[in-house]
């Protein structure tokens, strides 16, 4: 099946969510995978549903204490041994031919990094739109806006490297991705592969101002910048998260599947 895909999830308390999320992975048509999960701590009984799996290729790592997710995402980027790099969080799921067309996709192309569509359900109901992006995302766009999820990225290795990021709280997945692109661009996989589970208690949930702070933390704390360049570096994520809302969405049928 090709070479080994690292696919990294970090997990607190998401037994409710993770096995529909473990089964997407198993059900992928590219089989050479090896799942690491860092549980942060968990007080309820995820251990025992990821454990009930009795898979080989799931890897369960735990941290001596609670850490947050970035630095859970750190420890599994550490034990990754796979040639290529993928994200999944523990209460997302992936269509089962996800990691064989991103593949695919970056071997016929020679793309270091990667992403694809991936479509939101919100507290149960499906969203009505696909979420796109640039074709192209360079350095500048990149700075500009997150404008893929966590859960459709893929990178290759070694020529990505080892990324390890600050301690942040918020917006740990997006300083990858700032990491990521100063060795390569990345290239849009225009399918929607990757589906995104919100519920309420998600991470990403929180107030505008809340999610204005974290993004100036980002800058500050995560990539060392001055104060006056964070803050102009927020403004500008800002305007254009709105364009991002407004030009990469693609609508779709109800019956395109729900």
């Amino acid at each position: 099946m090709g070479d080994l895909v690292s696919i990294i999830m970090p997990s607190y308390n998401t037994a409710q969510y993770i096995t529909d999320s473990i089964k997407s992975i198993q059900a992928q048509t590219y089989d050479n995978w090896e799942l690491i999960i860092v549980d942060d701590c968990s007080t309820d009984n995820s251990i025992d549903v990821i454990k009930a799996f009795n898979d080989p290729r799931i890897i369960l790592l735990k941290n001596a204490k609670n850490s947050g997710a970035a630095l859970s995402r750190n420890y599994a980027l550490r034990e990754a041994k796979g040639r290529w790099i993928a994200f999944l969080d523990s209460d997302d799921i992936w269509a089962p031919e996800k990691l064989e067309r991103q593949i695919q996709f970056m071997m016929e192309n020679n793309y270091a990094f990667t992403f694809t569509d991936y479509r939101i359900c919100l507290n149960g109901e499906w969203m009505p739109y696909i979420n796109t992006g640039p074709m192209i995302v360079n350095k500048r766009k990149m700075y500009d806006y997150c404008y893929f999820s966590t859960i459709t990225v893929m990178y290759e290795r070694e020529k990505i490297g080892l990324i390890q990021i600050a301690d942040l709280k918020k917006n740990n997945d997006y300083a990858i991705w700032l990491k990521a692109i100063e060795k390569s661009n990345a290239y849009r996989l225009p399918e929607c592969l990757s589906y995104y589970i919100k519920h309420e208690g998600s991470v990403s949930s929180g107030s505008k101002l809340k999610l204005i702070k974290w993004h100036y933390l980002l800058f500050r704390e995560g990539l060392g910048k001055s104060p006056a360049l964070s803050v102009v570096l927020t403004l500008n994520n800002l305007v254009h998260g709105v364009w991002k809302k407004i030009f990469y969405k693609k609508k779709i049928n109800k019956k395109e599947g729900d």
